[in-house]
């Protein structure tokens, strides 16, 4: 008895078996989280480059035009990152600021849609 054509073939049990593809799964990017410096009016400049360079790893040109990003318009993106990533470098920020004794914040914001430029 020679092969069926199609997908049934026979099972050396006697049966028949059905052969099936998996579907690959199409996968979603994770939504991404803008993590944003406020300013204040007591956080030295140079903490904030301090920062920048220490969690965000900005090389220092990078760092100190951010820092004027703060400075000058009242918030500075640090970067971009998933929930998780985002949410522990805020909190590295904060905990860093409460032990210096300084009051800057850092916040998430949420990327709206992946044509957002600064996503």
């Amino acid at each position: 008895m020679g092969a069926m054509p199609g997908p049934e073939r026979e099972d050396p049990g006697g049966g028949s078996a059905v052969i099936t593809e998996k579907a690959k799964p199409k996968l979603k990017r994770p939504p991404m989280y803008r993590v944003v410096l406020l300013n204040d009016d007591y956080t030295p400049m140079e903490f904030v480059v301090w920062v920048l360079q220490t969690i965000f790893y900005k090389a220092p040109p990078e760092a100190t035009r951010l820092m004027l990003d703060v400075h000058n318009h009242g918030k500075g993106v640090c970067g971009v990152f998933t929930y998780d990533v985002a949410r522990t470098k805020a909190e590295q920020v904060m905990k860093l600021a409460q032990q210096n004794d300084h009051p800057l914040q850092a916040v998430l914001e949420g990327c709206g849609s992946e044509d957002d430029e600064s996503c």
